[in-house]
This record gives structure tokens, C-alpha cells and sequence, in this order.
């Protein structure tokens, strides 16, 4: 009996040894991913401001991920007169010439900038932003980013100078490697249609508060949704103001997160 009792007390403790080696592991796995887990910004943007009391300066920045041209805003650039820079993807480019050569042949008016080739995050690794798969490597960040400016290029626009990748998210690593590449990466301060899910209503009123020297995003390709509505009221309003509406290539600039100096 002894023998036996001892022989099970050895295989026991032999197995628990075992099991409490053993459960460390997923803790450690999860420590390992969550170390790996990128720490993501969203940079700001600013513009130099006017400096004169009642005379706000604004730059417009609308990006066009995929979809539609929304003409309700696209209406009221053009008859209102208003300069905007305009952030294109590849993708968008594909669907939409008619409105390309809108904006090419309003140079006055629009700046068109990169938004990327397949509307990616443009971060260096394999992490979810608001459901959408990042780039996940350097060398695809690089793709979006390159493929973008080569479409552009393609469809008769200038070489971009700024670039502002989708949800407008980067790590630090893609941030330098975009900065090496030679671009200029758009933030704002004023997010005005909230990816272009917000209501009208709201999305008038966060884009007609804008102070001297802010720099709105908005979408220009969501026809269907009531967001643009609100941006193409809040823009009359703005005017209405007084404000001076300029885009990112005229003027002085500055972003955080060491994104445009």
C-alpha cells in the first residue's frame, strides 16, 4: 500500500508540475501580443491663422476613399468658388473621371493629394482599425502609399506632396517611413462629418465652429448619406462668416507627432 500510495503521490505531483508549467503560457501570449500591439496616433494639423480679429482662415480637406463624387458638395465648391484639397484614392480615381476632370479643370480651386491605393491604414503592422486590415509591413505601407501617388500620376494629376492614409491613424515607424518617402501627412483638427456617419444636423454644426486656423476633414464620397448634406449647409456657412477658405500647398503649416516638419 505505501508503495502504492507513493507511486500515485509521484504521478500527481508530476502531472500538477506539468499543468502549473503549463499555465503561464497563454498568460505569456498575451503579453507577448499585447507588447507587440502598436501604439497608434491620429495626428492634428493646423494652418497659419489670419492673426485679425473676425477674419477666420480654414482649410478645407475632403477625402475620397471609394464610392460616389457627392455632387451636393461638389455643387457648391464649384459655384461658391471655394479652394479645398482633396484626398483621392487609386480606387476612387477608377470610378469616378467625370469628377476628376472637375476638379482638373478647377485648378484654382483644388488640390488633390494622396489618400492611398487601396484605402488602407497605413500602419506597419497586422493590427484592425474600425474593422479595416492595416497595411501590416513596411513594404505594404510603402505600396499604398506609392501605388497612390502612381495612379494619381497616371490620371494626369501632379505628384502629391501630402499624404493621409485611411482612418487617418499611423504607428511611429509608418510615420517616419511616409515622411521618408517625401510626404507631408495630413492631419485636422476638426473632424466634420465624423467619417461621414453623423447626422446633417451635427455635421453642420461641428464644421461651421471651425476657428482661424483650423483644418477640416470631411468625406466627398458618400452621396447617399445625409452627412453631406451637412457639409454642403455648414460650408455656406462658413462664408457667410467671412471666412478665408485656402488649401494645405498656400499656406504655412504645422502638424503634431512630427508628421509635417
Amino acid at each position: 500500500m505505501n508503495r502504492l500510495f507513493l507511486a500515485s503521490a509521484l504521478v500527481i505531483a508530476s502531472v500538477s508540475a506539468a499543468s502549473a508549467a503549463a499555465l503561464p503560457a497563454p498568460a505569456k501570449a498575451a503579453q507577448a501580443s499585447k507588447a507587440v500591439e502598436p501604439k497608434l496616433v491620429e495626428p492634428r494639423l493646423r494652418i497659419g491663422a489670419s492673426g485679425i480679429d473676425g477674419h477666420a482662415r480654414v482649410a478645407l480637406t475632403f477625402d475620397a476613399c471609394m464610392g460616389q463624387a457627392d455632387d451636393r458638395i461638389l455643387t457648391v465648391l464649384i459655384r461658391e468658388r471655394i479652394p479645398a484639397t482633396i484626398f483621392v484614392t487609386a480606387r476612387w480615381l477608377k470610378h469616378n473621371p467625370q469628377a476628376l476632370q472637375v476638379f482638373l479643370q478647377n485648378p484654382d480651386l483644388f488640390e488633390l493629394e494622396n489618400h492611398g491605393q487601396n484605402h488602407v491604414p497605413a500602419v506597419d503592422k497586422p493590427v484592425s482599425i474600425y474593422g479595416i486590415a492595416a497595411a501590416g509591413s513596411p513594404e505594404a505601407v510603402r505600396q499604398e502609399v506609392q501605388g497612390g501617388a502612381d495612379a494619381m500620376v497616371a490620371a494626369g494629376i501632379a505628384p502629391p506632396h501630402w499624404f493621409r492614409g485611411s482612418t487617418a491613424k499611423y504607428n511611429r515607424s509608418s510615420i517616419v517611413q511616409i515622411r521618408e518617402m517625401g510626404y507631408r501627412i495630413a492631419g485636422y483638427s476638426v473632424n466634420g462629418d465624423g467619417g461621414s456617419l453623423l447626422g446633417a444636423s451635427v455635421t453642420e454644426k461641428r464644421i461651421a465652429s471651425a476657428k482661424d486656423g483650423d483644418v477640416v476633414i470631411s468625406h466627398i464620397n458618400q452621396p447617399t448619406h445625409a452627412a453631406g448634406e451637412g457639409v454642403a449647409k455648414a460650408i455656406i456657412d462658413l462664408k457667410a462668416k467671412g471666412v478665408e477658405f485656402v488649401r494645405l500647398q498656400d499656406v504655412e503649416d504645422m502638424g503634431d507627432d512630427q508628421t509635417t516638419q
